[in-house]
């Protein structure tokens, strides 16, 4: 019954309309010729910032002076224990002082990848302590996210703060899981012994 009343109401509503004899609809003014190099340019720079997905909105804060330490199952202790000292060779640095979280999380990403595609095995990234901020809630923002995002990456194995004469607690080193290529050559080395 509830339906009938409704179809012979919307019946009374529609009552007088008639359909638009027009087949051509005007949305606004016509331009000119579309330049879909520049159209192609922004999609490929969509596309790219897409892959990145590394979190902004919310990071459990940490301390200026805090240490920063993360090692994923596998990772032998003996080389998180060479990585913490500061044994390691240095390959790649990665400085966001006077970044925005924004910025920083752009240029990590992009670092990441980089070292990936270049087969670098340890790199620093320098993030400042983030101690001179006069607002006490946000202090070491950087490190935060910093902290976060490393774990948040697949081809970061470990991290732990530098050692001072590196940057001390404003700085981590960062071990990169081994490239396929490097893993092969380090296979191909060990079976000549």
């Amino acid at each position: 019954m509830q339906e009938d009343d409704d179809f012979s109401l919307f019946a009374q509503e529609v009552k007088g309309i008639r359909p638009i004899k027009k087949t051509e609809i005007y949305l606004g003014k016509k331009k000119g010729e579309v330049d879909f190099t520049q159209r192609q340019k922004a999609a490929l720079i969509a596309k790219v910032e897409d892959r990145n997905h590394l979190s902004k909105d919310y990071v459990e804060r940490v301390d200026p002076d805090d240490m920063l330490e993360y090692k994923k199952d596998g990772v032998q202790d003996g080389v998180f224990k060479r990585l913490r000292q500061g044994k390691y060779g240095i390959d790649s640095r990665l400085d966001l002082h006077r970044r925005t979280v924004e910025q920083a999380r752009v240029e990590v990403y992009q670092f990441v990848a980089d070292c990936m595609r270049h087969d670098i095995r340890v790199a620093i990234i320098v993030h400042g302590k983030g101690d001179r901020t006069p607002d006490p809630n946000d202090q070491a923002t950087i490190k935060s996210f910093i902290n976060k995002w490393l774990r948040d990456l697949d081809d970061v194995m470990a991290f732990h703060t530098a050692q001072r004469h590196h940057g001390g607690l404003g700085a981590v080193y960062v071990l990169f899981r081994k490239s396929d290529k490097a893993r092969l050559e380090n296979w191909e080395r060990h079976q000549k012994r």
